[in-house]
């Protein structure tokens, strides 16, 4: 057919999907025609445009729990910004919390894209990586409010060393059993971030 030699190949598949019918378009009118939305990995528009929809329960809970994860660094490095003695922990501080608000946002607009809660549900969930040396966050919390100085950076250190291992691990999960794209992109990003910034603080905590 003429008509079909005239027009490109995605202007047909626009005109197939749609049912257009008007054949006195031209081909470069048919080329700008809406393409047709895949169900399988499609990607939300609006507010949330580019979050790939593929997820599975691995995707959800490595979103859920990261953002409570990230929730906690940020918490103990504004007080180690705050209170710590040496400059280098001061700015260690300040790149984690910078780092990780992005990264909380992400992951935020993911779950909301999802349809999925934001925050997980109690006792949903193992609590993998989420301890300190022993100790929740709040606990962990409490006695760096106690301390000052140098035995502050040194402490601060050692639980933010613990901190970014369990982020790993949580990481380490998500792409055995994960299936989202984006997240396991992340989960690759915060494997690679934590274990350099791992090694930082060993080194911070060996000059010490």
């Amino acid at each position: 057919m003429k008509f079909a030699r005239r027009v490109s190949t995605a202007a047909v598949a626009g005109l197939l999907t749609l049912g257009l019918t008007a054949c006195g378009e031209s081909a470069e009118d048919e080329a700008a025609s809406p393409a047709p939305t895949s169900t399988a990995g499609a990607t939300t528009t609006g507010p949330d445009a580019a979050v790939d929809q593929t997820h599975n329960q691995a995707d959800t809970e490595f979103a859920q729990m990261m953002i409570v994860h990230h929730e906690g660094a940020i918490d103990m490095a504004d007080l180690a910004i705050e209170n710590a003695a040496a400059e280098q922990v001061r700015t260690l501080a300040e790149d984690i919390s910078a780092a990780q608000g992005p990264e909380i946002e992400e992951m935020t607009s993911w779950l909301q894209a999802w349809g999925e809660d934001t925050a997980p549900e109690h006792g949903g969930m193992q609590m993998d990586g989420m301890e300190m040396d022993g100790m929740s966050q709040e606990e962990a919390m409490t006695e760096l409010g106690s301390l000052s100085g140098a035995e502050f950076d040194q402490r601060f250190l050692e639980l933010m060393i613990e901190h970014h291992l369990g982020a790993v691990e949580m990481a380490e999960a998500e792409l055995e059993n994960g299936e989202n794209p984006q997240a396991l992109e992340l989960a690759e990003q915060i494997i690679e971030d934590q274990q350099a910034e791992i090694s930082e603080m060993e080194q911070l905590l060996a000059g010490s």
